[in-house]
């Protein structure tokens, strides 16, 4: 499938059992519940799937589910978070024959990059799919920025197509429009200025809480898009608390803990994530229910 590179793609999770095992039922249910509810596309192995908490075979055996259960309905995107070059070009070319439709890569994991070997890093791993890449910038978690300059060395890959900007910095999707035009397809990385990143030109958004409320997230995206601020600023203070989940360490267990309130999964992380302690649960089932009560309904905004 041609990747769009348009709309809200959701970073989905990886369910696990009690056991720490891979519940792909769960998975594929979660999945398809998101697809039905209008998101445009999936990124399987993010952060938020816990990339790095799973084994060589079991990444795979990831993709293959969310391929199955996606059935071209959606672009499927793949992280791609290992911590060598040389894996994550075995990686990429294992995934493009399983049939994802792009990537999403990440820096070396591990070793703190420098901007160079991480502008190296891209190189390869561009230079060894056929498919189309988008480079995951977050210089926040990862510790390396490709800066503008960076990008350009990047725009002589002609199959590195977009960026997730990740820098907390919304000047920089102005710089990345001002320097290379159309030349990369921009997506807000950061959940809570997502609404901001679109305002300013993303196209669009991947986000860790469209998996609890993913016809909210849809509903601001097109908002957006269609240049009705003041609706989609409604919508968005609502969502606003909930969306600061995404910036904090345990925003995995957060999200986690928060689908399985909403009934879409279950809170269960694999060690050395731990589940949030009853204080920190406290908070995300406060934000959650407040949420639940202050709901708006959808409808008002005539979006079908």
């Amino acid at each position: 499938m041609k990747v769009d590179w348009q709309g809200v793609y959701p970073a989905v999770t990886t369910q696990f059992n009690d056991d720490e095992s891979i519940n792909f039922e769960t998975t594929k249910t979660m999945i398809n519940t998101l697809i039905e509810e209008g998101v445009h596309g999936i990124i399987v192995l993010g952060t938020v799937g816990e990339n790095c908490s799973l084994r060589a075979e079991e990444k795979r055996d990831v993709l293959r589910a969310a391929k199955e259960v996606v059935a071209g309905r959606v672009p499927v995107i793949s992280g791609v978070a290992e911590t060598t070059t040389a894996l994550a070009v075995e990686f990429v070319r294992d995934a493009e024959e399983i049939g994802v439709d792009g990537y999403m890569v990440l820096p070396g994991m591990v070793y703190r990059s420098t901007e160079r070997e991480a502008i190296h890093h891209y190189q390869q791993v561009a230079r060894n799919t056929n498919l189309p890449v988008m480079i995951y910038n977050n210089p926040v978690t990862y510790g390396v920025d490709v800066s503008i300059e960076g990008m350009k060395v990047l725009a002589e890959e002609a199959n590195i197509v977009s960026v997730k900007e990740a820098t907390e910095d919304t000047r920089r999707i102005s710089e990345l429009f001002s320097a290379f035009g159309d030349r990369y397809v921009v997506f807000g990385g950061v959940d809570d200025i997502a609404l901001e990143s679109l305002m300013l030109g993303a196209t669009g958004w991947i986000s860790g809480l469209t998996n609890v409320f993913p016809r909210e997230s849809v509903a601001i995206y097109k908002l957006a898009q269609q240049g009705r601020y003041e609706e989609a600023r409604e919508l968005w203070r609502w969502f606003l608390p909930l969306l600061r989940l995404d910036t904090i360490p345990t925003l995995v267990q957060c999200i986690k803990y928060a689908e399985q309130l909403a009934g879409r999964g279950s809170e269960v992380t694999r060690s050395p994530r731990l589940p949030l302690t009853e204080e920190e649960k406290a908070y995300v089932r406060r934000l959650y229910d407040e949420a639940l009560t202050n709901r708006i309904d959808l409808s008002q905004f005539n979006l079908d």
